[in-house]
Protein backbone atom coordinates (compact mmCIF):
# COMPACT_ATOMS: atom_id res chain seq x y z
CA UNK A 1 0.00 0.00 0.00
CA UNK A 2 1.49 3.29 -1.16
CA UNK A 3 0.54 6.96 -1.15
CA UNK A 4 2.22 10.23 -2.17
CA UNK A 5 1.31 13.67 -0.84
CA UNK A 6 2.59 17.08 -1.94
CA UNK A 7 4.30 19.38 0.53
CA UNK A 8 6.88 22.20 0.40
CA UNK A 9 10.30 22.95 1.81
CA UNK A 10 12.10 26.22 2.43
CA UNK A 11 15.73 27.27 2.13
CA UNK A 12 16.33 30.95 2.74
CA UNK A 13 13.69 32.83 0.80
CA UNK A 14 13.37 30.10 -1.85
CA UNK A 15 10.74 27.37 -1.57
CA UNK A 16 10.58 24.05 -3.42
CA UNK A 17 8.20 21.10 -3.76
CA UNK A 18 8.61 18.06 -1.51
CA UNK A 19 6.95 14.71 -2.09
CA UNK A 20 5.95 12.79 1.06
CA UNK A 21 5.78 9.09 0.16
CA UNK A 22 4.49 6.36 2.48
CA UNK A 23 4.71 2.62 1.92
CA UNK A 24 3.30 -0.15 4.12
CA UNK A 25 5.47 -3.28 4.30
CA UNK A 26 5.63 -6.60 6.09
CA UNK A 27 7.45 -7.04 9.35
CA UNK A 28 7.37 -5.75 12.89
CA UNK A 29 5.48 -2.48 13.50
CA UNK A 30 8.03 0.26 12.92
CA UNK A 31 8.33 3.68 11.29
CA UNK A 32 11.39 4.57 9.22
CA UNK A 33 11.89 8.11 7.92
CA UNK A 34 14.33 8.53 5.04
CA UNK A 35 15.27 11.38 2.70
CA UNK A 36 17.79 13.36 4.79
CA UNK A 37 15.46 14.27 7.70
CA UNK A 38 16.74 16.35 10.62
CA UNK A 39 15.86 15.61 14.26
CA UNK A 40 12.58 17.57 14.10
CA UNK A 41 11.45 15.58 11.05
CA UNK A 42 12.44 12.27 12.64
CA UNK A 43 10.34 13.15 15.69
CA UNK A 44 7.30 13.59 13.42
CA UNK A 45 6.54 9.87 13.76
CA UNK A 46 5.66 10.33 17.44
CA UNK A 47 3.64 13.52 16.92
CA UNK A 48 1.70 12.01 14.01
CA UNK A 49 0.92 8.80 15.91
CA UNK A 50 -0.41 10.68 18.95
CA UNK A 51 -2.34 13.19 16.82
CA UNK A 52 -4.11 10.39 14.92
CA UNK A 53 -4.96 8.50 18.12
CA UNK A 54 -6.27 11.61 19.91
CA UNK A 55 -8.31 12.61 16.85
CA UNK A 56 -10.20 9.31 16.91
CA UNK A 57 -8.28 7.36 14.26
CA UNK A 58 -6.36 4.12 14.80
CA UNK A 59 -2.70 4.09 13.85
CA UNK A 60 -1.76 1.12 11.58
CA UNK A 61 0.35 -1.68 13.04
CA UNK A 62 2.66 -2.22 10.09
CA UNK A 63 6.21 -1.52 9.03
CA UNK A 64 5.88 1.99 7.55
CA UNK A 65 8.56 3.65 5.43
CA UNK A 66 8.29 7.40 4.93
CA UNK A 67 10.39 8.97 2.19
CA UNK A 68 10.78 12.70 1.67
CA UNK A 69 11.81 13.39 -1.92
CA UNK A 70 14.04 14.62 -3.43
CA UNK A 71 16.28 12.53 -1.19
CA UNK A 72 19.42 14.65 -1.66
CA UNK A 73 17.92 17.81 -0.08
CA UNK A 74 18.01 18.08 3.70
CA UNK A 75 14.54 18.40 5.28
CA UNK A 76 14.29 20.60 8.37
CA UNK A 77 11.57 21.54 10.82
CA UNK A 78 8.21 20.13 11.91
CA UNK A 79 6.19 21.40 8.92
CA UNK A 80 5.98 17.88 7.41
CA UNK A 81 3.80 16.52 10.24
CA UNK A 82 0.52 17.24 8.42
CA UNK A 83 1.47 15.76 5.01
CA UNK A 84 2.95 12.66 6.71
CA UNK A 85 -0.32 12.10 8.56
CA UNK A 86 -2.38 12.47 5.37
CA UNK A 87 -0.03 10.12 3.48
CA UNK A 88 -0.26 7.45 6.22
CA UNK A 89 -4.06 7.66 6.24
CA UNK A 90 -4.24 7.45 2.43
CA UNK A 91 -1.82 4.52 2.19
CA UNK A 92 -3.85 2.66 4.80
CA UNK A 93 -7.17 3.49 3.06
CA UNK A 94 -8.35 5.29 6.19
CA UNK A 95 -8.76 8.31 3.91
CA UNK A 96 -10.07 7.86 0.37
CA UNK A 97 -10.09 11.07 -1.67
CA UNK A 98 -8.24 12.77 -4.51
CA UNK A 99 -5.26 14.83 -3.31
CA UNK A 100 -3.05 15.09 -6.41
CA UNK A 101 -3.78 18.82 -6.77
CA UNK A 102 -3.38 19.48 -3.02
CA UNK A 103 -0.44 20.41 -0.83
CA UNK A 104 -0.19 20.22 2.96
CA UNK A 105 2.06 22.04 5.44
CA UNK A 106 1.76 22.21 9.21
CA UNK A 107 3.10 21.05 12.57
CA UNK A 108 0.93 18.82 14.76
CA UNK A 109 0.42 18.89 18.49
CA UNK A 110 -0.19 15.60 20.30
CA UNK A 111 -3.92 16.34 20.68
CA UNK A 112 -4.44 16.81 16.92
CA UNK A 113 -4.29 20.60 16.64
CA UNK A 114 -2.38 22.09 13.71
CA UNK A 115 0.29 24.56 14.81
CA UNK A 116 1.83 27.65 13.22
CA UNK A 117 4.85 27.37 10.93
CA UNK A 118 7.29 29.97 9.60
CA UNK A 119 7.53 30.76 5.89
CA UNK A 120 4.01 29.78 4.82
CA UNK A 121 3.71 32.63 2.30
CA UNK A 122 6.72 31.77 0.08
CA UNK A 123 5.68 28.11 0.20
CA UNK A 124 2.15 28.90 -1.01
CA UNK A 125 3.62 31.06 -3.79
CA UNK A 126 5.77 28.09 -4.87
CA UNK A 127 2.76 25.75 -4.71
CA UNK A 128 0.86 28.00 -7.10
CA UNK A 129 3.80 28.15 -9.53
CA UNK A 130 3.99 24.33 -9.42
CA UNK A 131 0.36 23.91 -10.48
CA UNK A 132 -1.13 23.10 -7.07
CA UNK A 133 -4.81 24.10 -6.87
CA UNK A 134 -5.49 23.68 -3.13
CA UNK A 135 -3.21 24.14 -0.15
CA UNK A 136 -3.95 23.30 3.50
CA UNK A 137 -2.20 25.46 6.10
CA UNK A 138 -2.51 26.04 9.88
CA UNK A 139 -5.25 28.47 10.91
CA UNK A 140 -2.69 30.97 12.18
CA UNK A 141 -1.00 31.04 8.74
CA UNK A 142 -4.22 31.51 6.80
CA UNK A 143 -4.20 35.30 6.47
CA UNK A 144 -0.69 35.59 5.03
CA UNK A 145 -1.31 32.63 2.70
CA UNK A 146 -4.55 34.12 1.37
CA UNK A 147 -2.78 37.02 -0.42
CA UNK A 148 -1.67 34.61 -3.17
CA UNK A 149 -4.18 34.84 -6.01
CA UNK A 150 -5.12 31.83 -8.12
CA UNK A 151 -4.92 29.11 -5.45
CA UNK A 152 -7.45 27.97 -2.84
CA UNK A 153 -6.14 28.26 0.71
CA UNK A 154 -7.83 26.20 3.42
CA UNK A 155 -7.18 27.01 7.07
CA UNK A 156 -7.31 23.95 9.30
CA UNK A 157 -7.31 24.08 13.08
CA UNK A 158 -7.46 20.34 13.82
CA UNK A 159 -6.81 17.05 12.05
CA UNK A 160 -10.46 16.07 12.41
CA UNK A 161 -11.58 19.30 10.73
CA UNK A 162 -9.26 18.68 7.77
CA UNK A 163 -10.31 15.05 7.34
CA UNK A 164 -13.97 16.11 7.50
CA UNK A 165 -13.38 18.50 4.63
CA UNK A 166 -11.44 16.00 2.51
CA UNK A 167 -14.14 13.32 2.90
CA UNK A 168 -16.90 15.84 2.20
CA UNK A 169 -18.61 15.36 5.57
CA UNK A 170 -18.06 18.95 6.76
CA UNK A 171 -16.62 21.16 4.00
CA UNK A 172 -14.80 24.36 4.95
CA UNK A 173 -14.58 27.48 2.80
CA UNK A 174 -11.29 28.76 1.39
CA UNK A 175 -9.84 31.89 2.96
CA UNK A 176 -10.11 35.07 0.89
CA UNK A 177 -7.90 38.16 0.97
CA UNK A 178 -9.55 41.55 1.52
CA UNK A 179 -7.10 44.28 0.48
CA UNK A 180 -9.46 47.12 1.44
CA UNK A 181 -9.89 45.71 4.95
CA UNK A 182 -6.12 45.33 5.31
CA UNK A 183 -5.55 48.99 4.44
CA UNK A 184 -8.39 50.13 6.69
CA UNK A 185 -6.84 48.25 9.63
CA UNK A 186 -3.49 50.04 9.37
CA UNK A 187 -2.45 51.46 12.73
CA UNK A 188 -1.94 55.25 12.77
CA UNK A 189 1.66 56.39 12.33
CA UNK A 190 3.46 59.29 14.04
CA UNK A 191 2.88 62.50 12.05
CA UNK A 192 5.28 65.29 11.11
CA UNK A 193 2.76 67.86 12.34
CA UNK A 194 3.97 67.04 15.87
CA UNK A 195 7.51 68.22 15.06
CA UNK A 196 8.14 71.81 16.15
CA UNK A 197 10.77 73.72 14.19
CA UNK A 198 13.62 71.81 12.50
CA UNK A 199 12.67 73.03 9.03
CA UNK A 200 15.99 72.09 7.45
CA UNK A 201 15.92 68.59 8.93
CA UNK A 202 12.30 68.13 7.81
CA UNK A 203 13.22 69.12 4.27
CA UNK A 204 16.28 66.85 4.29
CA UNK A 205 14.07 63.91 5.27
CA UNK A 206 11.60 64.84 2.52
CA UNK A 207 14.44 64.75 -0.03
CA UNK A 208 15.70 61.46 1.42
CA UNK A 209 12.22 59.93 1.18
CA UNK A 210 11.67 61.17 -2.37
CA UNK A 211 14.94 59.73 -3.69
CA UNK A 212 15.46 56.77 -1.33
CA UNK A 213 18.66 58.34 0.04
CA UNK A 214 20.52 57.28 3.18
CA UNK A 215 20.75 60.05 5.78
CA UNK A 216 22.80 60.80 8.91
CA UNK A 217 21.53 63.32 11.48
CA UNK A 218 23.99 64.88 13.94
CA UNK A 219 22.82 66.90 16.91
CA UNK A 220 22.72 67.20 20.71
CA UNK A 221 20.46 65.08 22.93
CA UNK A 222 16.83 66.17 22.83
CA UNK A 223 17.05 67.96 19.49
CA UNK A 224 14.51 65.58 17.95
CA UNK A 225 16.62 63.21 15.85
CA UNK A 226 14.75 60.06 16.91
CA UNK A 227 11.41 61.84 16.73
CA UNK A 228 12.12 62.86 13.13
CA UNK A 229 13.33 59.39 12.14
CA UNK A 230 10.25 57.64 13.55
CA UNK A 231 8.05 59.86 11.39
CA UNK A 232 9.91 59.10 8.19
CA UNK A 233 7.73 56.07 7.23
CA UNK A 234 4.68 58.36 7.20
CA UNK A 235 6.08 60.28 4.20
CA UNK A 236 7.63 57.41 2.25
CA UNK A 237 6.03 56.55 -1.12
CA UNK A 238 3.14 54.10 -1.19
CA UNK A 239 4.16 50.45 -1.43
CA UNK A 240 3.34 48.49 -4.58
CA UNK A 241 1.74 45.06 -4.18
CA UNK A 242 4.99 43.38 -5.24
CA UNK A 243 6.95 45.31 -2.60
CA UNK A 244 4.38 44.40 0.06
CA UNK A 245 4.49 40.74 -0.94
CA UNK A 246 8.29 40.56 -0.86
CA UNK A 247 8.48 42.27 2.53
CA UNK A 248 5.75 40.02 3.96
CA UNK A 249 7.67 36.95 2.75
CA UNK A 250 10.70 37.99 4.79
CA UNK A 251 8.60 38.56 7.91
CA UNK A 252 6.90 35.19 7.38
CA UNK A 253 10.25 33.37 7.09
CA UNK A 254 11.59 35.10 10.21
CA UNK A 255 8.39 34.31 12.13
CA UNK A 256 7.76 37.94 13.09
CA UNK A 257 4.67 38.71 11.01
CA UNK A 258 2.26 40.51 13.39
CA UNK A 259 -0.79 38.52 14.45
CA UNK A 260 -3.87 39.30 12.36
CA UNK A 261 -1.83 40.82 9.51
CA UNK A 262 -2.05 39.19 6.09
CA UNK A 263 0.05 41.68 4.11
CA UNK A 264 2.48 44.40 5.18
CA UNK A 265 1.16 47.51 3.42
CA UNK A 266 3.19 50.17 5.26
CA UNK A 267 6.93 50.41 4.83
CA UNK A 268 8.71 48.74 7.78
CA UNK A 269 10.70 50.70 10.34
CA UNK A 270 13.37 48.70 12.16
CA UNK A 271 15.34 50.23 15.00
CA UNK A 272 17.80 47.74 16.55
CA UNK A 273 19.60 48.68 19.77
CA UNK A 274 23.28 49.55 19.43
CA UNK A 275 24.20 46.34 21.31
CA UNK A 276 22.87 44.23 18.40
CA UNK A 277 25.24 41.52 17.18
CA UNK A 278 26.46 41.29 13.61
CA UNK A 279 24.28 38.20 13.13
CA UNK A 280 21.25 40.07 14.47
CA UNK A 281 21.90 42.90 12.05
CA UNK A 282 22.85 40.95 8.94
CA UNK A 283 21.05 37.65 9.61
CA UNK A 284 22.34 34.25 10.61
CA UNK A 285 21.86 31.24 12.85
CA UNK A 286 22.29 27.51 12.26
CA UNK A 287 19.43 27.81 9.77
CA UNK A 288 20.03 31.42 8.64
CA UNK A 289 17.13 33.77 9.22
CA UNK A 290 16.74 37.33 7.91
CA UNK A 291 18.45 39.98 10.03
CA UNK A 292 17.35 43.52 10.82
CA UNK A 293 18.59 44.92 7.50
CA UNK A 294 16.47 42.38 5.57
CA UNK A 295 13.43 42.97 7.78
CA UNK A 296 13.76 46.64 6.82
CA UNK A 297 13.51 45.71 3.11
CA UNK A 298 11.52 48.39 1.23
CA UNK A 299 11.47 50.47 4.42
CA UNK A 300 13.79 52.11 6.95
CA UNK A 301 16.65 50.77 9.08
CA UNK A 302 17.23 53.32 11.85
CA UNK A 303 20.58 53.18 13.67
CA UNK A 304 20.34 55.49 16.66
CA UNK A 305 23.59 56.48 18.42
CA UNK A 306 25.58 55.22 15.43
CA UNK A 307 29.09 55.49 17.00
CA UNK A 308 27.94 53.19 19.83
CA UNK A 309 27.43 50.28 17.40
CA UNK A 310 30.41 47.95 17.19
CA UNK A 311 32.77 48.60 14.30
CA UNK A 312 32.16 45.04 13.08
CA UNK A 313 28.38 45.57 13.05
CA UNK A 314 28.73 48.82 11.11
CA UNK A 315 31.17 47.39 8.59
CA UNK A 316 28.92 44.41 7.86
CA UNK A 317 26.42 46.88 6.40
CA UNK A 318 28.80 48.36 3.83
CA UNK A 319 28.31 45.86 1.02
CA UNK A 320 24.54 45.35 1.58
CA UNK A 321 24.01 49.14 1.39
CA UNK A 322 25.68 49.12 -2.04
CA UNK A 323 24.26 45.86 -3.44
CA UNK A 324 20.79 45.79 -1.79
CA UNK A 325 21.29 42.08 -1.03
CA UNK A 326 23.11 40.22 1.72
CA UNK A 327 24.59 36.73 1.41
CA UNK A 328 24.97 34.50 4.47
CA UNK A 329 27.34 31.56 4.02
CA UNK A 330 27.20 28.37 6.03
CA UNK A 331 28.70 24.90 5.61
CA UNK A 332 25.39 23.70 4.15
CA UNK A 333 25.33 26.48 1.54
CA UNK A 334 24.75 30.18 0.98
CA UNK A 335 21.50 32.10 1.41
CA UNK A 336 20.84 35.49 -0.17
CA UNK A 337 18.22 37.83 1.27
CA UNK A 338 17.10 41.16 -0.24
CA UNK A 339 17.84 44.26 1.85
CA UNK A 340 16.94 47.34 -0.17
CA UNK A 341 16.33 49.72 2.72
CA UNK A 342 16.91 53.37 3.53
CA UNK A 343 19.62 53.64 6.16
CA UNK A 344 18.80 56.43 8.62
CA UNK A 345 21.40 57.16 11.31
CA UNK A 346 21.54 59.54 14.26
CA UNK A 347 24.43 60.51 16.51
CA UNK A 348 25.59 63.09 19.04
CA UNK A 349 28.49 65.33 17.98
CA UNK A 350 30.63 64.09 20.89
CA UNK A 351 30.43 61.66 23.87
CA UNK A 352 28.74 64.21 26.17
CA UNK A 353 26.55 65.38 23.29
CA UNK A 354 27.06 69.13 23.57
CA UNK A 355 29.99 69.90 21.25
CA UNK A 356 29.04 73.07 19.33
CA UNK A 357 25.88 73.63 21.43
CA UNK A 358 24.91 77.34 21.51
CA UNK A 359 24.08 77.38 25.24
CA UNK A 360 25.60 74.33 26.96
CA UNK A 361 29.31 73.72 27.33
CA UNK A 362 30.94 70.52 26.09
CA UNK A 363 32.64 68.67 28.95
CA UNK A 364 34.65 66.29 26.76
CA UNK A 365 38.47 66.48 26.73
CA UNK A 366 40.23 68.06 23.76
CA UNK A 367 39.96 66.01 20.57
CA UNK A 368 37.10 63.84 21.92
CA UNK A 369 34.66 65.00 19.23
CA UNK A 370 37.08 64.03 16.47
CA UNK A 371 37.75 60.62 18.06
CA UNK A 372 34.00 60.06 18.51
CA UNK A 373 33.36 60.71 14.82
CA UNK A 374 36.34 58.51 13.92
CA UNK A 375 34.44 55.51 15.33
CA UNK A 376 32.54 55.61 12.02
CA UNK A 377 34.77 54.61 9.12
CA UNK A 378 35.21 56.89 6.13
CA UNK A 379 33.68 54.34 3.70
CA UNK A 380 30.60 54.08 5.94
CA UNK A 381 30.21 57.89 6.03
CA UNK A 382 30.68 57.97 2.25
CA UNK A 383 27.62 55.72 1.90
CA UNK A 384 25.42 58.30 3.60
CA UNK A 385 23.94 60.45 0.81
CA UNK A 386 22.87 63.18 3.24
CA UNK A 387 24.32 64.30 6.57
CA UNK A 388 22.83 67.27 8.36
CA UNK A 389 22.90 69.15 11.64
CA UNK A 390 19.86 68.94 13.89
CA UNK A 391 20.27 71.92 16.25
CA UNK A 392 18.41 72.30 19.58
CA UNK A 393 14.94 73.84 19.32
CA UNK A 394 14.40 77.16 21.12
CA UNK A 395 11.56 77.86 23.55
CA UNK A 396 9.60 80.02 21.13
CA UNK A 397 9.20 77.22 18.60
CA UNK A 398 8.53 74.58 21.24
CA UNK A 399 5.75 76.63 22.84
CA UNK A 400 4.17 77.66 19.53
CA UNK A 401 0.54 76.62 19.03
CA UNK A 402 0.99 76.49 15.26
CA UNK A 403 1.34 72.92 14.03
CA UNK A 404 3.84 71.99 11.35
CA UNK A 405 2.97 70.59 7.94
CA UNK A 406 1.27 67.21 8.16
CA UNK A 407 2.76 64.00 6.78
CA UNK A 408 -0.01 63.56 4.20
CA UNK A 409 0.94 66.80 2.41
CA UNK A 410 4.64 65.91 2.42
CA UNK A 411 3.88 62.39 1.22
CA UNK A 412 1.91 63.78 -1.73
CA UNK A 413 5.01 65.67 -2.91
CA UNK A 414 7.20 62.62 -2.32
CA UNK A 415 4.86 60.40 -4.36
CA UNK A 416 4.86 62.95 -7.19
CA UNK A 417 8.67 63.08 -7.25
CA UNK A 418 8.95 59.28 -7.07
CA UNK A 419 6.59 58.87 -10.06
CA UNK A 420 8.86 61.17 -12.09
CA UNK A 421 11.80 58.92 -11.21
CA UNK A 422 9.91 55.72 -12.01
CA UNK A 423 8.97 57.11 -15.43
CA UNK A 424 12.55 58.18 -16.10
CA UNK A 425 14.01 54.85 -14.99
CA UNK A 426 11.34 52.63 -16.55
CA UNK A 427 12.72 49.30 -17.72
CA UNK A 428 15.88 49.49 -15.60
CA UNK A 429 14.52 47.62 -12.57
CA UNK A 430 15.26 50.69 -10.42
CA UNK A 431 12.60 52.99 -8.97
CA UNK A 432 14.52 55.80 -7.24
CA UNK A 433 17.50 58.08 -7.76
CA UNK A 434 19.57 56.67 -4.89
CA UNK A 435 19.80 53.24 -6.57
CA UNK A 436 21.17 54.52 -9.90
CA UNK A 437 24.58 53.18 -10.92
CA UNK A 438 27.36 55.33 -12.36
CA UNK A 439 26.18 54.96 -15.96
CA UNK A 440 22.65 56.02 -15.07
CA UNK A 441 23.95 58.92 -12.98
CA UNK A 442 25.89 60.21 -16.00
CA UNK A 443 22.86 59.76 -18.25
CA UNK A 444 20.16 61.30 -16.07
CA UNK A 445 22.04 63.74 -13.80
CA UNK A 446 23.15 66.47 -16.21
CA UNK A 447 23.64 69.84 -14.47
CA UNK A 448 23.51 73.11 -16.37
CA UNK A 449 26.91 74.68 -17.19
CA UNK A 450 26.56 77.06 -14.24
CA UNK A 451 25.65 74.19 -11.91
CA UNK A 452 28.56 72.10 -13.19
CA UNK A 453 30.94 74.99 -12.59
CA UNK A 454 29.72 75.24 -8.99
CA UNK A 455 30.09 71.50 -8.50
CA UNK A 456 33.65 71.59 -9.84
CA UNK A 457 34.59 74.34 -7.38
CA UNK A 458 33.03 72.46 -4.47
CA UNK A 459 34.71 69.19 -5.51
CA UNK A 460 38.14 70.80 -5.46
CA UNK A 461 37.62 72.80 -2.28
CA UNK A 462 36.13 69.99 -0.17
CA UNK A 463 38.20 67.17 -1.68
CA UNK A 464 35.16 65.00 -2.45
CA UNK A 465 35.64 61.29 -3.12
CA UNK A 466 34.23 59.83 -6.33
CA UNK A 467 31.38 58.31 -4.33
CA UNK A 468 30.58 61.65 -2.65
CA UNK A 469 30.53 63.29 -6.10
CA UNK A 470 27.93 60.74 -7.27
CA UNK A 471 25.92 61.21 -4.08
CA UNK A 472 25.75 64.99 -4.56
CA UNK A 473 24.56 64.56 -8.15
CA UNK A 474 21.86 62.04 -7.14
CA UNK A 475 20.60 64.20 -4.26
CA UNK A 476 20.57 67.25 -6.57
CA UNK A 477 18.55 65.21 -9.09
CA UNK A 478 15.99 64.42 -6.36
CA UNK A 479 15.79 68.08 -5.28
CA UNK A 480 15.16 69.01 -8.93
CA UNK A 481 12.42 66.34 -9.12
CA UNK A 482 10.72 67.82 -6.06
CA UNK A 483 10.89 71.22 -7.77
CA UNK A 484 9.47 69.75 -10.96
CA UNK A 485 12.60 70.76 -12.87
CA UNK A 486 13.90 68.80 -15.86
CA UNK A 487 17.43 70.14 -15.38
CA UNK A 488 19.72 70.32 -12.36
CA UNK A 489 20.27 73.99 -11.60
CA UNK A 490 22.99 75.64 -9.51
CA UNK A 491 20.53 76.06 -6.64
CA UNK A 492 19.92 72.30 -6.58
CA UNK A 493 23.68 71.62 -6.44
CA UNK A 494 24.08 74.20 -3.67
CA UNK A 495 21.33 72.55 -1.59
CA UNK A 496 22.81 69.09 -2.14
CA UNK A 497 26.21 70.33 -0.95
CA UNK A 498 24.57 71.84 2.13
CA UNK A 499 23.39 68.30 2.87
CA UNK A 500 27.02 67.11 3.16
CA UNK A 501 27.81 68.57 6.59
CA UNK A 502 30.59 66.17 7.47
CA UNK A 503 32.37 66.73 4.16
CA UNK A 504 32.35 70.43 4.99
CA UNK A 505 34.30 69.50 8.18
CA UNK A 506 31.84 71.20 10.52
CA UNK A 507 32.78 68.76 13.29
CA UNK A 508 36.53 69.22 12.95
CA UNK A 509 36.66 72.99 13.37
Amino acid sequence: MFARINSMGLYGIESYMIGVEVDYGNGMPKIDVVGLPDAAVNESRNRVKSAMKNSGYSFPTSHITINLSPADVRKEGPLYDLPILVAIMKAGHILNCETDDCAFIGELSLDGYVRHINGALPMVIRAKKSGIKRVFVPLSNALESSVVDGIEVYAVETVKEMIGHLTGESPISPVTFDAAKEIANRPPMPDFRDVMGQQEARYALEVAAAGGHNILMVGPPGSGKSMLAKRLPSILPDMSFEESLRTTELYSIAGVLPEGVSLITERPFRSPHHTVSTAGLSGGGAVPKPGEISLAHNGVLFLDELPEFSRQAMEVLRQPIEDNIITISRASGSITYPCSAMIVCAMNPCPCGYYGHPKRQCTCPSGAAQRYLARISGPMLDRMDIHIEVPPVDFEKLSSKVQGECSADIRARVNKARKIQQERLKGTGISCNAKMDSAMTKKYCNPTPKAMQMLEQVFERLDFSARAYDKVLKVARTIADLDGSETIEASHIAQAVQFRSLDRKLWRS
